[in-house]
């Protein structure tokens, strides 16, 4: 976690997560790419040192005062990283067309290995009602990690950290990218949790959380078994009852059709749980 890709359109829940992001930094001896991008249908005419190529001169000035505007408000967040952790590297960078795909792009050519971003914390009845999120498409998309941070977290210190599944074989994926995060936070407790929809599911899922446990040498560790009429809903609920400070998931990232009909868990919980969310892809397994 020490390359790390913050992209902020300048709103209070992006400046949440370049919080959250220096405070890992400053723990890990990481630095950061501070994003921007410049969303606008005539954006492709604007290159990031300033210049225009064509379009209307009224046009050009525009596009000139933004973009001065904008490395100015990426100056005000590099200085304030500046003030309270010197030893932080920022790099700002601008990019300009379509929000999502820029940040892809910029993940892919830095080498990013974790993306902060911001988001507002959607409660599940009315999130049915609101669009796909740039924050949920991330969760998706992502080749790389994705913390997910909705509230203000001055002092991000992670003292209880929740690792959510179901335990089933695919979980074993998730053990490398897990215990990185432990070690991060080596003070924290760790809690394996497993959503279940009926009572009578409790013991089997306690039993899988001990297997998985004992499979990976796990012996620190808190089980969990939560009761919910659905798995998605369980977790934001937990979480409200527990207080933990970190949540990690595993992402399948569905897209398309199979995405429309299953959805996602860990893109629900990314954006309905008020805790941040640490969620990755399992690793792809080559073939020769």
């Amino acid at each position: 976690m020490q390359n790390i890709l913050v992209p902020t359109d300048f709103s209070p829940e992006a400046h949440n997560a370049f919080e959250v992001a220096t405070q890992l930094a400053h723990r890990t001896g990481g630095h950061i790419t501070l994003l921007h991008v410049v969303d606008a249908p005539a954006a492709s005419g604007m290159i990031t040192t300033g210049g225009i190529v064509g379009g209307s001169s009224r046009h050009g000035v525009y596009m000139v005062q933004l973009l001065q505007q904008t490395k100015r408000r990426m100056h005000e967040l590099m200085y304030e990283v500046a003030r309270k952790f010197p030893e932080v590297q920022v790099q700002d960078r601008i990019a300009t067309g379509h929000v999502d795909d820029s940040i892809l792009e910029v993940i892919q050519e830095h080498q990013i290995d974790l993306v902060v971003v911001g988001a507002q914390e959607h409660h599940a009845v009315t999130h049915l009602f609101t669009p796909d999120s740039h924050a949920e498409r991330l969760v998706r998309l992502s080749p790389c990690p994705v913390l997910t941070v909705k509230h203000p977290a001055p002092n991000f210190d992670v003292h209880s950290i929740v690792f959510a599944s179901d335990f089933a074989a695919e979980a074993d994926l998730a053990v490398p990218s897990l215990r990185q995060v432990c070690t991060a936070f080596p003070e924290a407790e760790l809690h394996l949790l497993d959503v279940v929809t009926s009572a009578e599911q409790a013991d089997a899922a306690l039993e899988r959380i001990k297997a998985f446990a004992q499979r990976h040498q796990l012996a620190a560790y808190q089980p969990d078994v939560y009761n919910a009429p659905k798995v998605r809903a369980g977790i934001p609920r937990y979480v409200e009852q527990a207080h933990p400070d970190l949540v990690v998931m595993l992402s399948h990232g569905h897209t398309g059709l199979r995405h429309f009909l299953q959805g996602s868990v860990a893109e629900a919980v990314a954006v309905e749980t008020a805790a941040p969310v640490l969620t990755f892809h399992p690793p792809v397994e080559v073939t020769r």
